[in-house]
């Protein structure tokens, strides 16, 4: 079933939600207009029972191109700082809404992917790219300072000295130099990118969905965190995990020591199963 809010399109199949920039023409830049989609389309999603994992991904060849700089940029700032802090609360709102989603998120970078696009990359728990993608903050080159927390998504994710240099040059980079720098979990060829997303969040549909929301917020949380403070919240996140679905834990227990079933190294236990 397809769903076309105009700027942004999704499809849901097989547990998957397929999400989409659909401003091909624009390189997918993020426009206000979009990114009130994005929010839409994030609530109509979350609390579906046919969607167990979501996909963030681009029409045509880019991912996003970042904010469009004449819709984002100059038409917003006709309407003074109310027009920048409205179109700030739109962009950042979506992207936070992404990063404490309910159901676990895949960016698949199928190409260009620029300056506040770094925003949802960052935003969504894993990433995946085309070998043939782009990656840059370009911001320098036109004199601003890189966009849509683009500067912390760097530091989060690169060392020190390559931030600074992604930074500072505003060069473009691959998805293969992406990945090894840690902008994404892997790069493959464009050709095998959808199906190698769609490994990925087929396996994670066969995980305990309380358990996958529990573990994205710690390791979301726990990294500002000294370490007392995060064994701390840890054991109270994991106490209610197990309560919130103590049926789950039981079972996956008896599948493994009583039924010997499946061994937690290699796999999954059975979730459609209870005793």
């Amino acid at each position: 079933m397809a769903n076309d809010h105009d700027t942004v399109a999704y499809d849901v199949e097989d547990g998957i939600a397929w999400l989409r920039f659909n401003r091909p023409d624009k390189r997918n830049a993020m426009s206000p207009r979009l990114n009130r989609a994005m929010m839409v389309a994030l609530d109509e999603l979350e609390f579906r029972n046919d969607v167990g994992v979501l996909v963030l991904t681009g029409e045509g060849s880019a991912w996003s191109a970042g904010m469009d700089l004449k819709e984002y940029f100059r038409e917003t700032e006709a309407n003074g700082l109310r027009g920048i802090r409205q179109a700030q609360r739109e962009s950042y709102g979506w992207w936070r809404r992404l990063r404490w989603y309910q159901k676990p998120t895949i960016a698949m970078v199928n190409g260009w992917c620029f300056g506040g696009g770094y925003g949802p990359l960052f935003a969504c728990d894993l990433a995946f790219c085309a070998d043939e993608a782009t990656f840059g903050l370009s911001e320098i080159n036109w004199g601003i300072l890189p966009g849509g927390g683009a500067t912390k998504v760097a530091v989060e994710l690169l060392s020190f000295r390559r931030a600074m240099y992604h930074a500072l040059l505003g060069e473009p980079i691959d998805g293969k130099t992406a990945a090894e720098w840690g902008l994404v979990n892997e790069s493959v060829p464009l050709v095998q990118l959808k199906d190698r997303v769609t490994d990925v969040a087929s396996k994670l549909n066969e995980r305990n969905p309380v358990t996958i929301k529990a573990i994205k917020d710690a390791v979301r949380r726990v990294g500002d965190m000294t370490y007392d403070d995060a064994e701390d919240y840890l054991l109270r996140a994991q106490e209610a995990a197990n309560s919130f679905d103590n049926d789950g834990r039981k079972e996956g227990i008896r599948q493994f020591i009583d039924e010997k079933s499946y061994k937690p190294g290699l796999g999954a236990y059975d979730r459609s199963r209870r005793s």
